[in-house]
């Protein structure tokens, strides 16, 4: 009998973050148990800088009870920078949640959902030079539920602004 592959995408697979951060280590992940295999955790991401806890929670109660919600903050103003951590209770819980919220809008955008092997102090904080996500420091789009145009751009006005 001929294995076939399927052709539908696992809920349960690593998300990007996890594969890129263990990318040195390929093959000593591959003898590890998989971590994501009773992760109750997701990495919830495309969020606006200006949705609240209530709104996240709200929508994310849907699929089951939650344990803790933990958002994203900026490291130096320590104002919220478009990610949280959604716990739950159970492992069905968690995939329930990417399957019925994840791709959905909340605050006008799209909701990018990942399970995550859990959450640890200090990954609440953007990893990017300014203090927010990296990948706002580069965006050269304007958009306001981010905070306007990306920080080199935004800085890159304020330094034009200040020699006129």
């Amino acid at each position: 009998m001929a294995f076939v592959q399927s052709t539908v995408e696992r809920l349960d697979r690593p998300s990007t973050y996890y594969d890129k951060s263990n990318k040195r280590n390929r093959e000593e992940v591959q003898h590890r148990e998989d971590p994501l295999k009773d992760a109750t955790t997701l990495y919830v991401g495309n969020l606006s800088f200006y949705t609240t806890e209530e709104q996240i929670h709200e929508l994310f109660s849907k699929c089951g009870e939650i344990k803790r919600l933990v958002m994203g903050l900026d490291r130096f103003a320590k104002t919220p920078c478009g990610f949280c951590f959604v716990e739950y209770y159970t492992h069905e819980d968690a995939l329930d949640c990417m399957k019925y919220v994840g791709g959905t809008k909340l605050d006008e955008r799209i909701v990018r959902t990942d399970l995550d092997p859990g959450f640890k102090e200090g990954r609440q904080y953007g990893r990017g030079k300014s203090g927010g996500q990296v990948r706002d420091e580069y965006r050269e789009d304007y958009d306001a539920g981010r905070g306007g145009y990306g920080r080199s751009l935004q800085s890159a006005s304020e330094m034009g602004a200040e020699y006129d």
